[in-house]
């Protein structure tokens, strides 16, 4: 089983992000989310906007738990069709 969070950044997350990948401890995926932005505000914007797949499901609720092993998808905008 894996260590920590892993958090998966794409498009024009990765590109603020400055990485394509981070690992956190677990906790709440806004929890989460806040202490990868709270030094980056340029990912504070782009994160504000983009939808979120933990363990490839879709998650509306920033309130839940991401346990131990669990990956988490940014999900930027995407143009096009």
């Amino acid at each position: 089983m894996k260590n920590g969070v892993e958090v998966r950044y794409f498009a024009a997350a990765r590109a603020a992000a400055g990485a394509e990948s981070a690992t956190c401890e677990p906790s709440t995926l806004r929890s989460i989310l806040e202490s990868e932005c709270i030094s980056n505000p340029a990912l504070a914007h782009v994160v504000s906007q983009c939808s979120f797949l933990v363990d490839s499901v879709a998650v509306h609720d920033h309130d839940i738990f991401v346990e131990n092993g669990s990956v988490i998808d940014v999900l930027p905008r995407f143009a096009g069709g």
